[in-house]
């Protein structure tokens, strides 16, 4: 007859099935509570996208300027390529729609809309720059 190894015999301290369901459940107790305070923190970290796109098309436009004295409308002919929309495709990264709303001889408008509403309470966060790299919120999410 075999005996059984003394390795099998001995009794392992470890954690149960219901103890690891318990903190599991406080975890996402906490988690939900903590969700609402960092909504904010997320929808500004997410405008910086909005920021700094507007920020370089503004940097093309002034270039544009300076060699045919005037402003346009066209991010083609600026030089600037729109990433792909997180809406359009699985693989867009972008969070805002940037267009040229404005362009005369002597200033442009340019305004970055955000196609995903961030803290889902129905409206759209909206970025606008000018000529003189005046950058506003125009409607905040």
């Amino acid at each position: 007859m075999k005996t059984i190894p003394k390795l099998f015999t001995k009794r392992v301290r470890a954690y149960t099935l219901t103890e690891i369901l318990v903190v599991l459940c406080i975890i996402g107790i906490l988690v939900l509570l903590a969700l609402p305070n960092l909504l904010p923190l997320i929808t500004k970290a997410k405008s910086t996208e909005a920021k700094i796109q507007l920020e370089y098309l503004q940097k093309l436009e002034k270039t544009y300027y300076f060699e045919h004295s005037k402003y346009t409308t066209d991010l083609a002919e600026l030089g600037f390529i729109q990433e792909k929309l997180t809406t359009d495709s699985k693989d867009g990264h972008a969070n805002y729609r940037i267009e040229v709303t404005e362009a005369t001889t002597s200033g442009f408008t340019a305004k970055a809309t955000s196609v995903v509403d961030f803290n889902s309470n129905g409206t759209m966060n909206v970025w606008q720059i000018d000529q003189d790299k005046n950058l506003k919120e125009v409607t905040p999410d």
